[in-house]
């Protein structure tokens, strides 16, 4: 395994970082926990949650997946080997505390079900799942202009800052950010001596490298490290769905959540990159994931998986390195087919 520092600060994540969002829906608690084994047991040290998984959200399984990782932690006391990663939901779950918001009293009281749930008395990394403010952030196109803010980022930034200086959490990130909202926490950092941001986690993969444009300058400038999820494009990236959808599979259980990467221009690209992969003899899992890991602005890339194959391959594709020619070759199809799935 490789490691990063997380931001500035002077923790080392692996490269590698175990996503989780599958286990009380997809996967159950045993399945769970021998990913996580097996993820610890080859050098993987960071984990990714939420308070809204597992996925596709719903109310009976909301919370599901930070319990199965808090019964890990009490099974094989691993708490301290780990470095944990949760969130607190934006606007817009209406069965999270009553209709989730991103305000002082909303994101104390996250944080303290989160623990709970986790078995844990410390959050290494907390992050916002998702801006308050209307923007485009999950792929959304277009833009229209709002004065309405909802609840302001001051508000709940300085209750995330709130549970650093309680001890409750070591350092705070943003998720689903753009380069104007990140711009903002930098500035209320600097104005009101906040913990600074240390992450950002969005979408990076083949089929979707908008964080090139804008928050790559800005996060290696200011040191915040990306951690990218769906480096796999929810697995599209695979090349299983080229010609057609496999039973069980998530776009085969979930079509309506896990549409955002399946397009015509999208299977066009797939195609070239599965076509580098064999010239190259690598499996299109190892090029997308390889491809993720050496790009310099990424501290970690999230992989997921509901089988243990799966994940094993996504764990080994740290052993890859992307010589320059791969690299080229990629070039060319991206220059073709630009962002297909933002």
């Amino acid at each position: 395994m490789k490691y990063r520092k997380l931001g500035d600060t002077d923790i080392d994540v692996s490269v590698i970082c175990l996503g989780t969002m599958s286990y009380g829906e997809q996967n159950s608690e045993a399945e769970a926990h021998e990913q996580l084994n097996y993820s610890f047991d080859n050098g993987v040290n960071f984990i990714d949650t939420a308070e809204m998984y597992a996925i596709p959200p719903k109310e009976e399984t909301c919370g599901k997946t930070e319990e199965i990782i808090g019964s890990w932690f009490k099974k094989y006391n691993k708490r301290e080997d780990c470095i944990l990663a949760t969130k607190v939901a934006g606007p817009g779950m209406d069965y999270v505390r009553g209709g989730s918001r991103l305000n002082h009293k909303q994101i104390l009281e996250a944080a303290e079900s989160s623990l709970k749930r986790l078995k844990t008395d410390y959050i290494d990394l907390y992050q916002v799942h998702w801006p308050e403010r209307k923007s485009n952030f999950f792929g959304r196109l277009g833009y229209e202009y709002s004065d309405d803010m909802g609840v302001e980022i001051e508000e709940t930034y300085k209750a995330m800052d709130r549970l650093v200086q309680d001890g409750k959490v070591r350092y705070v990130g943003i998720s689903n950010e753009t380069p104007w909202g990140l711009n903002q926490y930098l500035k209320l950092s600097e104005r009101y001596s906040l913990s600074k941001v240390v992450s950002i986690q969005n979408p990076y993969s083949l089929l979707n490298r908008i964080y090139e444009v804008g928050l790559a300058e800005i996060t290696q400038h200011e040191k915040v490290g990306l951690l990218a999820y769906s480096p796999l494009g929810f697995g599209v990236l695979t090349g299983k769905y080229i010609t057609k959808t496999p039973q069980d599979s998530r776009l085969d259980l979930y079509g309506d959540w896990f549409t955002r990467y399946s397009n015509e221009i999208s299977t066009k690209a797939v195609k070239s990159y599965v076509d580098i992969a064999k010239k190259f003899s690598m499996t299109p899992t190892q090029l997308a994931l390889s491809f993720v890991n050496s790009r310099p602005f990424v501290t970690s890339n999230i992989i997921g998986a509901t089988k243990m194959e799966q994940l094993k391959e996504n764990i080994k594709s740290i052993d890859f390195d992307m010589k320059e020619e791969v690299i080229k070759e990629i070039e060319k199809v991206h220059q073709q087919y630009p962002n297909p799935s933002p």
